[in-house]
């Protein structure tokens, strides 16, 4: 197997407050948009290459899956997925896409993480939006997909964005990385991709000044910007050409911004 990458050093500039008052350092890995169908060997092919890769990796402190895991909202697709995925050494975390879910198949959200329950019992974590922390920093998965009525444009409801206010209050003296499938910064003219109402998620963040970066994928394109002190990581598709996930590195020293270094992993040869 091929491996290339690509490697990408970004300073955090103007961060203020207490984030710049301590010192530490995260390495997780992003992977987004695995695809995963029970019927589709190739993409159970792609995630077995890609979490055997990982666990060969040195200190990761988890893997976050950011949605369009599977490819169609069916418990054996999901099922297929899990069986792959809890081959992981390291701990993972889920984030919901517009592929994920969907009411009327019998896959609403409560019953996704019913199912990844039932597969893995030390996953506690029973609602699409959730909080968990690595040391000094603090992770929010926000959910942003439609179980209805699904769709390609990502929806913020109002609930939870009252929620991320309110997470965002609660650490705001702690640096925090936003992981969600579907990016308030789109790295691309898309309409029928692009999140309802940006303006509201916005609202929020100008609210706070300690979120340092947004990770998300959804558009299978690699693309990474700084708005406003804010990184905001989207990373291709798994299941795309060269079949690349993305590994992130925040390391934090007193009296300095952090600095985020990204590595874009492609596998190649499945």
């Amino acid at each position: 197997m091929i491996k290339r990458f690509l490697a990408v050093t970004t300073l955090i500039l103007g961060l203020i407050g207490a984030n710049n008052a301590f010192a530490g350092e995260v390495k997780f890995v992003q992977v987004s948009d695995a695809h995963v169908s029970a019927n589709n060997t190739y993409s159970q092919d792609v995630l077995e290459a890609a979490v055997k890769d990982i666990n060969a990796l040195e200190n990761v402190s988890f893997v976050a899956f950011t949605g369009d895991n599977i490819d169609s909202s069916k418990i054996e697709n999901l099922e297929a997925f899990l069986k792959i995925i809890n081959k992981l050494k390291a701990p993972y975390y889920i984030v919901l896409g517009n592929h994920d879910v969907f009411k009327s198949n019998g896959l609403s959200k409560v019953r996704y993480f019913e199912v990844v329950k039932s597969h893995n019992w030390f996953y506690w974590h029973t609602k699409p939006n959730y909080v968990f922390k690595r040391g000094e920093f603090v992770f929010i998965v926000l959910d942003g997909a439609k179980e209805t009525i699904p769709g390609t444009n990502g929806y913020y409801k109002k609930a939870t964005l009252e929620w991320f206010d309110l997470q965002l209050e609660k650490y705001k003296d702690r640096p925090v990385i936003v992981l969600q499938h579907f990016p308030i910064m789109p790295p691309m003219e898309e309409r029928s991709h692009q999140v309802y109402k940006p303006e509201d998620y916005m609202a929020v963040l100008k609210r706070h000044n300690n979120v340092i970066a947004i990770v998300s994928g959804h558009y299978h394109t690699n693309k990474e910007k700084m708005d406003n002190g804010i990184y905001h990581i989207n990373s291709p598709a798994l299941i795309s050409a060269g079949n690349p996930y993305k590994i992130i590195d925040i390391v934090t020293t007193k009296g300095f911004s952090p600095m985020i270094y990204t590595q874009l992993r492609e596998l190649e040869g499945n």
